[in-house]
């Protein structure tokens, strides 16, 4: 079994900053990319940014120039920083990660997903 928790979630005022961590558990052989996504009422899923094992990123041009994506191989964690939030940034951010298990592959795995409202 594979599980992904995410938190950091929560209420912050247009300007103000949230950090998200996504921290994959289980039989774990490597991770391969790491992802958020948001999704916002009424609206489809969107990629935020994504890092490779490397580190090579890339981010929506929404998000780009304030958010930071980050990644710590050895906790196997997923790190988002949010700065100079805007109300439109509200939605609940899910991570994903290409995660190899051992004999079976490499697959997509989700979290639950977390909360994330700006208020004006």
């Amino acid at each position: 079994q594979v599980q992904l928790v995410e938190s950091g979630g929560g209420l912050v005022q247009a300007g103000g900053s949230l950090r998200l961590s996504c921290a994959a558990s289980g039989s774990i052989l490597s991770i391969n990319a790491m992802t958020w996504y948001r999704q916002a009422p009424g609206k489809q899923r969107e990629l935020v940014a994504a890092i490779t094992s490397g580190g090579s990123t890339n981010y929506a041009d929404s998000v780009k120039g304030r958010f930071t994506i980050s990644r710590d191989n050895a906790k196997n964690t997923v790190y988002l920083q949010m700065n100079s939030l805007k109300p439109e940034d509200t939605a609940v951010y899910y991570c994903a990660a290409d995660i190899e298990r051992p004999g079976l592959g490499a697959y997509d795995y989700w979290g639950q997903g977390t909360q994330v409202t700006v208020s004006s």
